[in-house]
This record gives structure tokens, C-alpha cells and sequence, in this order.
């Protein structure tokens, strides 16, 4: 069966369910009511800003911009980029995956797409919590690894074809 057919499917079962239980019971969906409500309030504006980025990115970048940067021929340039787009993105990641699947069809390989997912962990304004908590050292150190295994990670996608 299509999958498109099969994602209808389950939102109009998830709405029929929904509809049922509000009749037959509505104290219990009103909170799962109000923390979808709040969930929308908190992830549009992080919608939006990606929305913004993914109609910049079909603008102003061309393939061939994309393939300068980002292409084998950049070299540890790449790696540079996406590693450091990663670690200063921010928000959720379902949210980035419309971008990253534009990209992907621009030509950026899924190397670079899981080091940028991978090294998304490192989040810049935690930082000085976990050096307060576990120390200056081991927060160097564990970064440190995550910069290393977000590569070693992209490498190992690109040596599998999909």
C-alpha cells in the first residue's frame, strides 16, 4: 500500500479515537489536548525559522555553491561545516529534516548529514554546566570524542550505498 495512503490512514484513526474518547470521556483529553496545544506553541517558531533557512537555502544556494563547500572535492572543509553547522543548531531534530533532505538532493551526502546529526549533542550553552558539574577535563575530553566519532560515524555512512 502507498505509504502517503497509510499516514491518512493513521491520522484519521487517531482522530476517530480521539473523537470517541472526547465523548465518551472528555475530562481525559483535555490534557493531552493542552500539551499538544503547548507543544505547537513551543515548535512553530522553531518551524518557522527552518522554514526560513530551507526557502534561503533554494534561493541563494545553488548546486554548485553546495557542491564548492560541501562536495568530496572540499575536503576536511566539509567535515568543518557540518560539524559546526551541528553543534549550533538548535531545537528539535525532526525539525531539521526537511532541510537536510533538500540538501540531500542538492548533493550533500549522508556522511555529512550524520555528522551533523551526531554532532548535534554538543550543545554550546551546556557546556559550562557540565564542566561545573563534571569538571573542565572531562568535558574537553568528551567533546572531543564526539567531534572525533561524528566523523569516524560520517565516514562509515559514506562507504555504505544506499
Amino acid at each position: 500500500m502507498n505509504k502517503k495512503v497509510n499516514t491518512w490512514n493513521f491520522l484519521v484513526a487517531v482522530i476517530i479515537i480521539y473523537a470517541i474518547t472526547g465523548i465518551l470521556r472528555p475530562e481525559a483529553i483535555m490534557p493531552s489536548i493542552e500539551f499538544s496545544f503547548n507543544l505547537i506553541i513551543k515548535i512553530v517558531p522553531v518551524f518557522a525559522i527552518i522554514f526560513a533557512l530551507m526557502v534561503g537555502f533554494e534561493y541563494f544556494v545553488s548546486e554548485e555553491k553546495i557542491k564548492k563547500y560541501l562536495g568530496a572535492s572540499s575536503g576536511k572543509k566539509r567535515w568543518i561545516i557540518a560539524i559546526g553547522a551541528g553543534i549550533l543548531s538548535s531545537g528539535p531534530i525532526y525539525a531539521w529534516y526537511p532541510m537536510l533532505g533538500a540538501l540531500k538532493k542538492k548533493g550533500v551526502g549522508f556522511g555529512l548529514i550524520a555528522a551533523f546529526i551526531y554532532s548535534r549533542a554538543i550543545k554550546i550553552p551546556l557546556l559550562p554546566i557540565m564542566a561545573y558539574f563534571f569538571g573542565i577535563k572531562y568535558t574537553i575530553v568528551l567533546t572531543v570524542v564526539l567531534i572525533i566519532m561524528s566523523i569516524v560515524q560520517g565516514m562509515i555512512f559514506e562507504k555504505i550505498k544506499f
